[in-house]
């Protein structure tokens, strides 16, 4: 994980308690889904509901690309083209990532 000493404001700043928000029902999904296990309940269910988390972390995700692109890349390519290819490269480097988990 890198250290961030930009003071650049983030995108998803405005959002920030909604993000909390999503994370706190993933933990708890989560949750769920470790007791389902440890409940013995069908695979099927526990299943459905990986599925479910699953979807869920995406949609954060996806959530933080957006405000990344319409914030923190904008903004770089205000400053320069130098730093608009750096944070486009940051950007296509975590889709990268997300497309391979």
């Amino acid at each position: 994980m890198s250290v961030d000493t930009d003071p650049h404001q983030h995108g998803y700043i405005s959002d920030k308690e909604r993000y909390l928000g999503r994370m706190k029902r993933i933990e708890g999904q989560a949750r769920g889904i470790a007791k389902m296990i440890d409940e013995e309940k069908y695979c099927i269910d526990i299943l459905t509901q990986v599925s479910a988390l699953t979807r869920a972390l995406q949609g954060v995700a996806t959530g933080l690309l957006d405000d990344h692109l319409k914030h923190c890349v904008l903004d770089a390519a205000k400053l320069s083209d130098e730093a608009a290819v750096e944070k486009i490269q940051e950007a296509t480097d975590a889709i990268n990532r997300l497309v391979r988990s």
